[in-house]
């Protein structure tokens, strides 16, 4: 999920979900953005198999992925709902937040309040993610476990090319899509984090 993008300054993606007011409002639970992200990275899944790998209820699971479909995030996959069971499958491959700024500071606290759960939830996702990671690396190839890298860097910036930095790194990152098949031997999918905030100087 990329939580700022400039409006306007790239052609529009089919694949991304650009989140207005109202439908920010039905993906700020902490379940739904789990929900969502994990038929994002493992395809299609059931209410009862989402909630097996995520721990919750599978009447949880399904009352959050009909709020998800509500708002456009999720739908039926006709090729696999052949059963009693529905199955799921996530619209749109990302999610983004053209306007963080203007919904923080938004009149209305209920939209105020959903992109703050938002962006808490996905920053506490990131260092989850990175914990699994440095918990598990021992598992992982020699080449892959010299692969990888945690760094931070103080930069000084103005707003104009503190938004410059993040637009070229997300260039960067899009750059290397496509490059690697999925079949091929010894690759993975590679996660990227990206925090780009200013921080007090005193």
């Amino acid at each position: 999920m990329a939580a700022n993008e400039a409006d306007g300054e790239k052609p529009l993606d089919p694949n991304i979900h650009r989140v207005d007011a109202r439908t920010l409002r039905g993906l700020a639970h902490p379940l739904r953005l789990r929900l969502l992200n994990t038929l994002r990275e493992f395809g299609p899944a059931t209410a009862s198999g989402l909630a097996d790998r995520l721990g919750e209820s599978s009447g949880a699971t399904s009352y959050h992925l009909r709020q998800l479909a509500t708002y456009g995030f999720v739908e039926d996959d006709p090729t696999l709902g052949k059963g009693r069971e529905r199955w799921w499958r996530a619209v749109h491959m990302g999610t983004a937040f053209d306007r963080t700024a203007d919904f923080l500071r938004d009149p209305n606290p209920e939209v105020r309040g959903a992109m703050g759960v938002v962006l808490h939830e996905i920053a506490g996702s990131h260092t989850q993610e990175l914990n699994t990671w440095l918990g598990t690396m021992h598992e992982w190839s020699e080449e892959w476990q010299h692969s990888w890298d945690v760094s931070d860097f103080k930069v000084r910036l103005t707003p104009e090319l503190s938004l410059e930095l993040a637009e070229k790194i997300h260039d960067l990152v899009d750059s290397y899509r496509g490059r690697v098949a999925e079949d091929t031997e010894g690759s993975a999918v590679v996660r990227t984090h990206l925090h780009v905030f200013p921080r007090p100087t005193d």
